[in-house]
């Protein structure tokens, strides 16, 4: 009888904790640009994202640590910046260097929370890698889907005018028949519906990760047909734009402008990669309906964030990532808490992606470890406007002639300020006061000399803080 009531009242504790604890939407979406029509687009349609903002905080100037998937996403993933985890590539795992390093869904795990991704949330090669693992990683989850849609299919069916370059990488598309149920990403929500149905009961970390926009841009036929190509417009620069901008600025593999691509060609692509952004809009709406249906919002916080930004042809004709200019450093980010008092709100303050992990963790009551090298947004969520004083780094690795070399920037307030290889190889310096598209190089500008002694020395501070002595090494509870 004794034994009955205390395992009935360990039972009724049990389910007491999982209630007060708050479940995580964490969604992904691979090479987004910065095109939300609530953060001022004029040519992509995304209403689920802007409803999302809208019950949210939008961080109108996040940044990435790295503008490359898989160094980005490893970066968020452990809260440690690239030189920390010293993955610069597409190939390198964190955990070859951070082998014991507790990544954000594995805090949950540990702590009593189901764990479980479905989709891109680690690196894959896209679209070869699409139905399996990737680069995942097992210790941060209890379940992982990796569905695989007819866009691999079609894979013959899509429109490549740089043939010589393998689809992963090129400005191709395809207008696809059939249903969203059909594509990946449309199968990836059904998927993540039914999780959320299975475990609506118990605390959840729940990753789901879309593949697109990433190229190649695939996505059914109607959304290519809510943008008339007549309507499609690509971004202007002024002629001589290029002519300030260190040659190491453009990434080894977009050197060429629209990679001499003719301007009706680019502005399809352009199209294509708009249809994109609006398919997966339409997905993530039916996960944010799905949580209101199951009466899950309200102890939810919903995560939205993208690996990095993505050029669309600024800058005469700079496509896809690699870069360090704002386009591609800065990406989206939105964060809906319960019970936030900014929510609603965007915010101009500058953050970085290493904050994501610290705020989730802060949001829902753990400890962030030691490992972590951002800090906690939550007092912008609760206060969108308030002095923060952010600065921004964000680095890429360029291959060079056989000797690879490093490009830093430096985010503040008003400057960004770029190296090459230390300014070997050039230096940037843009006013985003008076400059926002960053047309007007100010590096050899003499009357800059005082402000760039001190954003080098704001960025070797950085350089030395980054990255440890050692290996990180640390116990899994």
């Amino acid at each position: 009888m004794i034994r009955s009531i205390c395992l009935a009242l360990t039972l009724t504790l049990s389910v007491a904790h999982a209630a007060d604890k708050t479940n995580v939407l964490f969604i992904a979406v691979d090479d987004l640009a910065n095109v939300l029509a609530s953060a001022g687009s004029s040519q992509a349609l995304t209403p689920n994202l802007d409803r999302l903002a809208a019950r949210g905080v939008r961080f109108d100037r996040a940044y990435c640590q790295i503008p490359l998937c898989n160094p980005s996403r490893a970066s968020i993933l452990t809260g440690m910046r690239p030189d920390a985890t010293t993955v610069f590539d597409l190939d390198r795992h964190f955990r070859d260097q951070a082998p014991e390093v507790v990544t954000l869904p594995e805090l949950f795990k540990q702590q009593g929370w189901f764990t479980a991704r479905v989709g891109k949330i680690y690196h894959y090669d896209v679209p070869k890698g699409i139905g399996t693992d990737g680069l995942d990683d097992g210790a941060s989850w209890q379940q992982v889907i990796n569905p695989k849609g007819r866009d691999v299919a079609d894979e013959a069916l899509i429109t490549n005018p740089t043939p010589e370059k393998a689809i992963s990488a090129a400005m191709c598309w395809l207008a696809a028949e059939g249903t969203d149920d059909e594509q990946t990403d449309g199968m990836i929500v059904s998927e993540a519906i039914r999780l959320l149905e299975a475990h609506q009961e118990q605390p959840f970390f729940l990753g789901v990760g879309f593949f697109r926009p990433h190229t190649p841009y695939v996505a059914p036929k109607k959304y290519f047909d809510l943008y008339p190509l007549d309507q499609i417009k690509l971004p202007t620069a002024p002629a001589n734009d290029r002519d300030d901008i260190p040659p190491a600025a453009f990434a080894h593999n977009c050197l060429i402008p629209n990679y001499g691509l003719p301007e009706q060609t680019c502005r399809e692509a352009l199209r294509a990669y708009l249809a994109c952004v609006s398919f997966v809009d339409a997905q993530i709406g039916r996960v944010i309906d799905a949580l209101d249906r199951l009466n899950l919002a309200d102890k939810t916080v919903i995560v939205f964030w993208s690996d990095h930004g993505y050029h669309l042809g600024e800058h005469l004709g700079a496509w896809q990532k690699r870069n360090l200019f704002e386009e591609s450093s800065r990406a989206p980010l939105i964060i809906a808490a319960p019970k936030a008092k900014g929510n609603g709100s965007a915010s101009q303050q500058v953050v970085e992606f290493t904050d994501i992990y610290p705020t989730v963790a802060d949001l829902c009551g753990l400890a962030t470890p030691t490992t972590a090298q951002g800090r906690s947004l939550k007092p912008l969520l609760d206060d969108p406007a308030q002095v923060w004083k952010g600065r921004a780094f964000t680095q890429i690795v360029r291959p060079g002639d056989g000797k690879p070399f490093v490009g830093r920037s430096l985010r503040t307030d008003r400057w960004r300020y770029t190296e090459w290889d230390g300014g070997a190889k050039g230096s940037e310096l843009y006013d985003h006061d008076q400059d926002p598209h960053e047309f007007t190089n100010l590096a050899k500008d003499p009357q800059q000399a005082d402000l760039i002694r001190d954003l080098r020395a704001m960025l070797e501070t950085h350089v030395r803080a980054a990255a440890p002595t050692t290996p990180v090494v640390v116990k899994r509870l």
